[in-house]
């Protein structure tokens, strides 16, 4: 006699850009290239404001480029975004969808979800070939699937948390500080 196996758990399905991923690591390649030789060649006070600046630049440059993700589990979605990290028990979710941008509904309010970009050139031509559906769009409707799904899981009740996201916002504010003193300084 066989005994029913419970039910196998997965690690969360991360979703990120892989674009924004190469932009971003190119742009903080070239911030750090710009800064350092500053740093490095510059006189009086061109140092110093190289370093505020980067301290500033840094931050957004992750926060937009490499920061944002999804992270879809068996009872919660996890959106990371440039400033905020929204975590959404999948009961609290009522539709996930992509329009010009893609966007979780829940509560009463619209969360975008900055790590999945939507072409709509791709959802074009897939639609004039009949081929697969755009990156996107596969990827919205897996989510909306994992709604569905876990709505009934006893874990996935709650409410929606928001919270800001300080580690960006702090470093960036002290950079901008800083520049904007040296500035006026000299």
């Amino acid at each position: 006699m066989t005994s029913p196996s419970p039910e196998q758990e997965y690690a969360d399905r991360r979703y990120r850009s892989p674009a924004g991923i190469a932009g971003g690591v190119l742009l903080l390649a070239l911030a750090g290239w710009l800064g350092g030789d500053a740093v490095a060649r510059g006189e009086g006070s061109t140092p110093w404001l190289a370093l505020a600046g980067l301290l500033c630049v840094a931050p957004l440059i992750i926060a937009f480029t490499l920061r944002p993700a999804v992270f879809a589990g068996a009872s919660r979605l996890l959106v990371r975004n440039p400033f905020r990290t929204i975590t959404l028990p999948w009961a609290s979710v009522d539709a996930v969808r992509a329009g010009y941008s893609s966007e979780v509904l829940a509560g009463g309010s619209t969360y975008q979800l900055w790590a999945v970009p939507v072409s709509l050139r791709k959802r074009k031509k897939a639609a004039r070939g009949g081929g697969e559906a755009a990156p996107a769009d596969q990827t919205v409707a897996e989510l909306q699937e994992l709604a569905e799904r876990g709505a009934s899981r006893e874990d996935a009740k709650g409410d929606v948390g928001v919270r800001w996201a300080y580690e960006v916002l702090a470093p960036a504010g002290v950079g901008l500080v800083l520049f904007v003193v040296l500035l006026v300084v000299g």
